[in-house]
């Protein structure tokens, strides 16, 4: 074990000194389910003249935006981040999700495609384009309260039935998120701490920040567990992520 811990050590120290930053992603295969027409014939959404409709994937929480700070820079996704684009991050829903954001103290809603990952802020759960909060007012606040709703794109007609592609929300790679250094020797001291007691731990680089993610979770429900036994030896401020 120890002998493990001492390669594993070496080796992350050789590739952080490279100074190669990157995130992980996987490949995702999307599900497909039918829908009743007559149900949702009123809740459907075109978006880039496609019609897309609710997937029955509903989430409450607490939105944020960043703006002028990250413009122009590159997102988890790879794509440049443009503020006065419609586009969101969030910790788990694949790149290229669609998801309709409601703001729950005025009821204005936008619609913003996901190509970045966070918010790393405990009790939130996205963060939004400059021009996504704007749409739903709450540049001024800061935050609101909001419900995402994930939109699925309708692919085709079965009988009285519309075929949606859904993407696979709850299932690809996940982790819990233990620590966040600027520190690279911090990061690694917590690395070498956790790798004692659990098979996968790893180190993403993002925005020189160093993220300590215990992995191994194909699904949301296996990194709650993660998560839990995480808490139960005593650390607190964890975060589930997509990898």
């Amino acid at each position: 074990m120890q002998k493990r811990r001492l390669i594993l050590i070496t080796l992350l120290v050789f590739i952080l000194g490279c100074g190669k930053k990157h995130i992980r992603t996987s490949y995702r295969i999307s599900t497909i389910i039918l829908i009743s027409s007559k149900k949702y014939k009123k809740k459907k959404v075109i978006i880039r003249g496609r019609r897309y409709y609710p997937t029955g994937f509903v989430q409450r929480g607490i939105a944020s935006w960043y703006g002028r700070k990250f413009h122009g820079k590159r997102t988890a996704s790879g794509e440049i981040y443009n503020m006065y684009d419609r586009t969101a991050a969030h910790r788990t829903l694949p790149f290229g999700t669609y998801v309709l954001v409601r703001n729950l103290l005025n009821g204005r809603k936008t619609i913003v495609r996901i190509n970045d990952r966070g918010p790393f802020v405990k009790g939130r759960i996205i963060d939004l384009s400059y021009r996504a909060a704007k749409d739903i007012g709450m540049i001024r606040r800061g935050t609101a309260p909001v419900e995402l709703i994930v939109l699925g794109r309708e692919i085709g007609v079965a009988g009285k039935k519309r075929i949606i592609e859904v993407s696979p929300i709850r299932r690809g790679r996940f982790g819990v998120q233990v620590g966040a250094f600027k520190n690279r020797k911090n990061a690694i001291r917590l690395l070498s701490r956790l790798s004692v007691m659990f098979r996968h731990v790893e180190i993403h680089v993002e925005r020189n920040i160093y993220k300590v993610i215990v992995s191994g979770a194909r699904t949301i429900k296996e990194a709650n567990i993660l998560e839990r036994r995480l808490r139960g030896i005593g650390f607190k401020n964890t975060i589930i992520v997509s990898l």
